[in-house]
């Protein structure tokens, strides 16, 4: 992919003295009082600022938090609590601007974060005034939020079609690189690990890894309903039945190519959802009417294991059983572990997948992190991302 990198404007000396406009995801997840729960977001977008101040340049970075009305600012929605972090990480002054689209004054060296960019009327319909706007205040934009990547707003697309200059940041550089890795020229045998609870949200998904991948992994409520669409007994576990036919035609097109979606042989059963269950391993022909499906057996995770072990590059969204309650972790523990320990490139993505790759502590493990949610899964289906789409038309010219 074609998009022009920030690190090759740092070394061509482009940027010292320049106004640099950075939008990071610094979305990150408050508790009530306020304060930060979980730090990563703001950790990652470091290195990106740090390049432009050490590069010389005037910095400015701003990024949405929460969900907020347009045009109507209130203190639970402010970048303050991100400010203030960001500030202890660096070792250095942070200010916090608000009412920033009319102008921003700034010298090289300087750092200012740019309040809640949602906050600003027409921000999520990339309103063309106020991306004109944005852009008039920079010298060279940065888009270094891949989660962000997949929608056409005005700080993330308009800024980055109206700006003198418009690069990828580290992070989404990495993620390119990754994702190109993954999908576009993957070492074989590519398999994906795609799960969750419901097959109609991740359908277009597993349609469009039919016609990609070697093995199609399903796991969670998705692999209940595909396992009905084998003919097998799931109880009362969650499914799709109006979505059986869906199913059947991913199977058909996996084994139309010599490829396959493999079958639980055997599963974790419980009567009730609940985390002191007791679980029952059974063969998956033997699943009771009372009974709920909360995670894949042994045997099964073991065969997988093995495919992944074999595996040249890996693709992971999704927890394969309920890895929450530790009686029906094994499926998604025994994944993890192969992954970590397969030799393929993985690239892995997803807010629970996330949470298992944490738990198990396999973060150094896995190839590569994706830090988008539903970014992460366009790029599974198959979309060009509003953001990639917009760097790619500019770096052409």
């Amino acid at each position: 992919m074609n998009v022009l990198r920030f690190e090759d404007l740092i070394a061509r000396g482009q940027v010292k003295g320049r106004r640099v406009f950075i939008r990071a995801d610094l979305n990150v997840p408050l508790d009530a009082a306020g304060r930060i729960t979980e730090d990563t977001r703001v950790r990652a977008s470091i290195p990106c600022i740090e390049m432009a101040l050490n590069a010389g340049a005037a910095v400015m970075v701003t990024s949405h938090l929460g969900r907020p009305t347009e045009g109507r600012f209130k203190p639970e929605d402010s970048l303050a609590p991100v400010a203030q972090r960001l500030a202890e990480l660096m070792g250095r002054a942070v200010p916090l601007r608000a009412n920033w689209v009319e102008g921003v004054t700034l010298n090289p060296g300087e750092f200012v974060l740019l309040e809640n960019c949602r906050v600003n009327l027409g921000e999520k319909n990339n309103d063309d005034v106020l991306a004109r706007k944005m852009a008039a205040l920079c010298d060279i934009f940065v888009h270094d939020a891949f989660g962000t990547a997949h929608r056409a707003e005005a700080s993330t697309y308009g800024i980055a079609q109206y700006a003198k200059v418009a690069c990828a940041g580290p992070l989404l550089a990495a993620e390119i690189d990754a994702i190109t890795k993954a999908l576009a020229h993957p070492r074989r045998p590519l398999v994906a690990i795609v799960a969750g609870s419901k097959v109609s949200t991740k359908l277009s998904i597993l349609q469009a890894l039919a016609s990609k991948v070697d093995q199609l992994i399903v796991g969670g409520g998705i692999a209940n309903t595909f396992m009905l669409a084998a003919g097998l007994p799931i109880g009362k576990s969650l499914a799709e039945p109006g979505l059986l036919d869906q199913a059947k035609a991913v199977i058909a097109a996996m084994q139309a190519r010599g490829a396959a979606v493999p079958i639980p042989t055997d599963v974790v059963t419980a009567k009730a959802f609940k985390a002191d269950a007791v679980a029952t391993v059974k063969a998956a022909a033997e699943v009771a009417p009372d009974d709920l499906i909360l995670d894949i057996g042994p045997q099964t995770a073991q065969r997988l294991a093995d495919q992944l072990m074999a595996a040249g590059t890996i693709v992971w969204n999704g927890p394969v059983g309920v890895f929450e309650f530790d009686a029906f972790a094994g499926g998604t523990e025994t994944i993890a572990r192969a992954i970590a320990a397969s030799s393929a490139f993985s690239i892995a993505g997803g807010g629970d997948t996330l949470a298992a790759i944490a738990k198990y502590g396999i973060e150094k493990e896995v190839g590569y992190i994706s830090t988008g949610g539903g970014a992460f899964l366009e790029v599974l289906e198959g979309k060009t991302l509003p953001a990639f789409e917009i760097l790619q038309k500019r770096a052409a010219g």
